[in-house]
C-alpha cells in the first residue's frame, strides 16, 4: 500500500508532529513577550527583558509538560473537532492556574505581575487554536479538491435538519467527491434566508424547479430519513418534472441508520422502499433488553430475510448467546460471515436442521438451553402451498408443534411466532396453516407456567424479502418488461424488514401471554401503484417504455389482506405501533385432534382432506376442497 507522504498539518506522522512541536513551540514563546506588552499598554518598563526572560522559559516548561499529558501532538490537525479543542483548553487551564499560583508566592521576587500568567493563557489558547483551525480550513479548500480539474456537481439538498446538515458538512470536508452544495430547502419557512453551515437555504420544497432552474443543479439530494412514503412521492415528482435528467439521490432510512453514520458513503438511489416508508418507530429499549440482554436466543429460520434481520436487531442488545437455525447452510454461513465482521463480541451457534424433526429439536433444546425463541421459520409461498399442502403441514404446523412442545419443556421465557395477514379468514393453504400455527401458540400459552410467554405478531408482506415482489418487477423491467400484475384492484400492506423485525422484538416484550399482536403497516397500497413507481424510479414510464400486464389471480390469492377478523376486536397496548387481536375461545382437545388429522393426512399426501380439516376448523377460511 502506498503512504501519502505530503506534509500536511494534518498528518500524525513522526516529522509532521514535529513540525507541529515547533509551531507550538514558536506560539508559546511569543505569548508571554505579547502579555507583558498587554499588561503594560505597549510600553515596557526599563529592566523588564530579565522578568520576561524568566516567565517565558516557566511557562514554557509548564506548556510543554501540558502538551505531553493530553497527548496534543497524536491528534489531526486538519480534522481538529470541538473534543480536541476542549483538551487543548483543559492543557491551557491548566498551565495558567499552576502558573497563576506561583506567581502569587515568586510574583514580588522576581517581579513579574500576577496577571501575566492569565494573559499568556488566553494568548497561548488564541495563537494553538488558530493555528489548528487554519490547519483544518487549509485542508477543506485546498487539498481535496478534485482531481484533474474535474467539475464539481452542484447539488441542492432538501431538508435542512440534522441529516441535511451533516451531510453538507461531509461534502464540504470532501470536496475531492466533486459533490458542491449549493443550498438547502425545506418546508419550515423560518429557515429559508439562513445559512447553514455556509450552505443557503434557497426556498422550500414547493420552489424545486425554480432553484433547480436558476442555480444550475445537477443532482438533488433527499435528507429527509424521517418522513413517510407521501411525501417523500411529492417531492420526487416535483424533481422529475423540473428537469428532463435530473439526477436524486436519497439519505438511508432510520432503520438503515440505527448502528451507522451519515455520510457520503451512506447516500443512494431512491428506491420503492423510501416511496412506502412511514414515520420511524420509536422502540422501548428498556423492555427489549429486559428479556434479550444476557440470554440465550433462539432463531429459527435464521438465514432468511426476517430471520437475518431479527439476528441483527437482537445483537443490538447484547445476548448471551445466539443460536442461528435453519435448513440453509449457505444462508447461515453468510450469516456466520456478517456476525464476526460486525458483531465479534456475539456468541453464536450454527445448526442446520429442519423444524419438523422434534429429536433433533429436543437434542437442540438440551446442549444450548435457548430462553427465548424467534420463530421465523416458514413455507410462505402462496401457489406452492397451493400445490403442496402437505409441505405446509409439515414445516408450519407440525414443526411449530414440535417447537412449542419444547419451549414448555425446558422452561424457554419467551416464544415468539412470526405470523401473517394471510392467516385472517384465510383463503390458501399457507395462511390456514399460518392460522393453525396462531392456535398452537394459543394453546402453549395456556399450558405455560406464570413466567412464560408465548405470543404471535402477525404483519403483511415485507419489503425487499425473499419472494417479494419488489426483486420480481426489477427483473422484469430489466429484461425490457412487462412488469406482470395479478390484478389491477390488488392491495397489500407492506413494511420493510428491519421495521418488522424491530416491531416482532418490541410486541414481545409486552408481556402478555397467548396473545395475537398486530403491527400497524399503515393504508394497503395497489400493487399496479407499486409497479408505475418502480419503473419511474428505474428511469422508465409505465406503459411507455416499459408495458404493464395482468395475468390474473393465482390460486389462494385474494384481492386485499386483512389484519384481524371481527371476532377479534383489536385493542391498543403500550406501543402506538402495535395492536393486540383479542384471542378466540380455545378448545385443545379439538385443536390437538386437528393437527394429527391433518399430519396423518400430509403423510398419505391426501390433498383433499388437508383442505377439508383446514376448512373445518378455522373459523371464516374460504379453501377451496380442490386446488386450482
Amino acid at each position: 500500500m502506498e503512504l501519502d507522504t505530503k506534509s500536511t498539518w494534518g498528518e500524525t506522522n513522526g516529522l509532521s508532529r514535529t513540525f507541529k512541536m515547533l509551531l507550538d513551540a514558536l506560539g508559546w514563546l511569543v505569548a508571554t513577550p505579547l502579555a507583558f506588552l498587554i499588561r503594560y499598554d505597549w510600553t515596557l518598563p526599563a529592566g523588564s527583558w530579565s522578568a520576561i526572560l524568566t516567565a517565558t522559559l516557566g511557562l514554557f516548561v509548564l506548556k510543554a509538560g501540558a502538551a505531553r499529558v493530553f497527548s496534543l501532538y497524536r491528534r489531526s490537525w486538519s480534522r481538529v473537532a470541538f473534543r480536541d479543542l476542549g483538551d487543548l483548553l483543559r492543557a491551557v487551564a491548566g498551565v495558567t492556574v499552576i502558573g497563576s499560583a506561583l506567581l502569587l508566592w515568586l510574583g514580588p521576587v522576581t517581579g513579574i505581575p500576577r496577571p501575566i500568567a492569565l494573559l499568556d493563557g488566553l494568548i497561548t489558547m488564541f495563537i494553538m487554536s488558530g493555528m489548528r483551525a487554519t490547519a483544518r480550513y487549509r485542508h477543506e479548500t485546498q487539498l481535496g479538491q478534485p482531481s484533474g480539474g474535474a467539475q464539481r456537481k452542484a447539488v441542492l439538498v432538501v431538508g435542512a435538519g440534522e441529516a441535511g446538515t451533516l451531510v453538507v458538512r461531509e461534502m464540504l470536508r470532501h470536496p475531492e467527491m466533486g459533490l458542491r452544495p449549493v443550498g438547502f430547502l425545506d418546508d419550515d419557512p423560518k429557515k429559508v434566508g439562513y445559512r447553514i453551515a455556509t450552505v443557503p437555504v434557497l426556498g422550500t420544497t414547493e420552489d424545486i424547479s425554480r432553484v433547480v432552474q436558476r442555480y444550475k443543479v445537477d443532482e438533488v439530494l433527499i435528507a429527509l430519513p424521517s418522513s413517510d412514503g407521501r411525501v417523500v412521492r411529492e417531492i420526487v415528482g416535483r424533481i422529475e418534472g423540473a428537469k428532463t435528467g435530473l439526477k436524486y439521490r436519497i439519505m438511508p432510512g432510520v432503520y438503515e441508520l440505527l448502528s451507522g453514520q451519515v455520510g457520503i458513503s451512506r447516500i443512494r438511489e431512491v428506491q420503492i422502499e423510501d416511496l412506502l416508508r412511514r414515520p420511524p418507530v420509536e422502540l422501548d429499549t428498556a423492555a427489549i433488553s429486559n428479556y434479550i440482554a444476557d440470554q440465550v436466543v433462539m432463531i429459527t429460520g435464521a438465514g432468511g430475510s426476517i430471520g437475518s434481520e431479527l439476528v441483527r436487531q437482537i445483537c443490538r442488545f447484547r445476548p448471551k448467546e445466539l443460536i442461528l437455525f435453519g435448513r440453509g447452510e449457505n444462508s447461515i454461513y453468510t450469516l456466520e460471515r456478517e456476525l464476526d465482521r460486525d458483531w465479534p463480541d456475539v456468541p453464536y451457534h450454527s445448526v442446520i436442521a429442519g423444524v419438523q424433526n422434534i429429536v433433533r429439536l429436543d437434542y437442540v433444546f438440551k446442549r444450548y438451553k435457548p430462553q427465548v425463541v424467534f420463530h421465523a421459520a416458514a413455507h410462505k409461498h402462496v401457489p406452492l402451498m397451493e400445490l403442496n399442502p402437505e409441505e405446509a403441514v409439515f414445516n408450519n404446523i407440525i414443526g411449530s408443534r414440535n417447537l412449542v412442545t419444547l419451549a414448555l419443556k425446558y422452561g424457554v421465557s419467551h416464544f415468539v411466532n412470526i405470523s401473517t395477514d394471510k392467516a385472517v379468514n384465510p383463503t390458501s393453504v399457507m395462511g390456514a396453516s399460518k392460522r393453525m400455527v396462531e392456535r398452537i401458540v394459543q394453546s402453549a400459552a395456556l399450558r405455560a407456567r406464570r413466567d412464560q410467554v408465548f405470543v404471535s405478531v402477525r404483519f403483511g408482506n415485507v419489503l425487499g424479502s425473499r419472494g417479494s415482489v419488489i426483486p420480481v418487477f426489477k427483473r422484469q423491467i430489466q429484461a425490457g418488461g412487462p412488469v406482470m400484475v395479478t390484478h389491477p384492484d390488488m392491495t397489500r400492506y407492506f413494511m420493510t424488514i428491519p421495521e418488522a423485525s424491530q416491531l416482532v422484538m418490541q410486541a414481545a416484550g409486552q408481556g402478555s401471554n397467548g396473545e395475537i399482536y398486530i403491527l400497524d403497516m399503515g393504508e394497503p397500497v395497489r400493487i399496479v401503484d407499486l409497479a408505475k413507481d418502480l419503473i419511474k424510479l428505474s428511469g422508465f414510464e409505465p406503459e411507455v417504455d416499459i408495458p404493464i400486464a395482468f395475468s390474473g389471480i393465482r390460486p389462494g390469492e385474494k384481492l386485499y389482506e386483512e389484519l384481524m377478523t371481527n371476532e377479534e376486536k383489536g385493542g391498543s397496548t403500550a406501543h402506538e405501533k402495535i395492536f393486540v387481536a383479542k384471542p378466540s375461545l380455545l378448545e385443545i382437545e379439538s385443536l390437538d385432534r386437528t393437527v394429527q388429522t391433518l399430519q396423518e393426512a400430509a403423510l398419505r399426501s391426501d390433498h383433499a382432506t388437508i383442505r377439508r380439516q383446514l376448512k373445518a376448523y378455522i373459523s371464516g377460511a374460504m379453501i377451496d376442497d380442490v386446488a386450482a
